[in-house]
């Protein structure tokens, strides 16, 4: 759950400034694990909502005075007291519970790029970003394979010849054999560049998943993120779901 979900869910536009400290303070330390804050940290929060700033000294002053804080060893710094911590986990037991909800940086996919395509998409490109950005390179090499496959299907399928990739049994054929047929293929048109680079994702997948002494490393996918932008972007238009 990210800070806006969680100030719409609690209501924190309508609170007082304290109790405005006292659900962000409920917010770190559920959702980031944080258990002390700095009155820095609430600022740039608050500011982050659109919120007004507190004066710094006044709200220090009513952090000292109020039973739902403990002061730290560091004059700015706060913490949220205990008893808080289990009324707000009954107040809001869907914070405090674990949630599907994948939260991460756009750093391979830009939400923009499949925002509004179709909901599976949208996902995998979520965790194509989260696993890039914790470092499960593996993970995320497995999961650019899948989405590159799904969209070279779905193209297949907006051109009406899906056909082509399918074996007599009505299954797909490989993804080796779907490539082969993409580059070549005059009513797909891939560009140039899709076309040079859509072995290498193919294989960075298959290493990631089949070869046992193999360990994706961040190196072998920054070269090559870029052009897989660039590939995937070329393939949402194709498939339709992008116009």
């Amino acid at each position: 759950m990210n800070l806006k979900s969680f100030s719409d869910l609690c209501d924190i536009y309508e609170s007082t400034e304290l109790d405005k400290v006292r659900l962000i303070a409920f917010y770190l330390y559920s959702q980031e694990d944080k258990t002390e804050f700095s009155l820095s940290a609430i600022t740039a929060l608050l500011d982050e909502l659109h919120l007004p700033k507190p004066n710094s000294s006044r709200l220090k002053s009513k952090l000292k005075d109020s039973t739902s804080f403990v002061s730290t060893k560091q004059s700015d710094v706060f913490k949220l007291h205990g008893k808080e911590i289990k009324q707000l986990e009954k107040e809001y037991p869907q914070v405090a519970s674990q949630n599907e909800e994948i939260t991460c940086q756009d750093t391979i996919l830009p939400s923009s790029l499949t925002k509004g395509t179709r909901g599976y998409i949208e996902s995998l490109a979520r965790q194509i970003n989260a696993s890039y950005q914790f470092h499960i390179f593996d993970g995320c090499s497995v999961l650019m394979r899948r989405l590159l496959e799904i969209l070279i299907i779905l193209s297949y399928e907006n051109h009406s010849i899906s056909s082509e990739i399918r074996n007599q049994d009505d299954t797909y054929v490989s993804l080796d054999a779907m490539l082969k047929n993409a580059k070549s293929s005059k009513t797909l048109s891939l560009s140039k560049d899709t076309k040079k680079t859509l072995d290498t994702f193919r294989e960075l997948g298959n290493f990631a998943a089949h070869k046992i002494y193999y360990n994706a490393r961040l190196s072998d996918i920054d070269q090559i993120k870029i052009k897989y932008r660039a590939t995937i972007e070329e393939l949402l238009y194709k498939s339709g779901l992008r116009t």
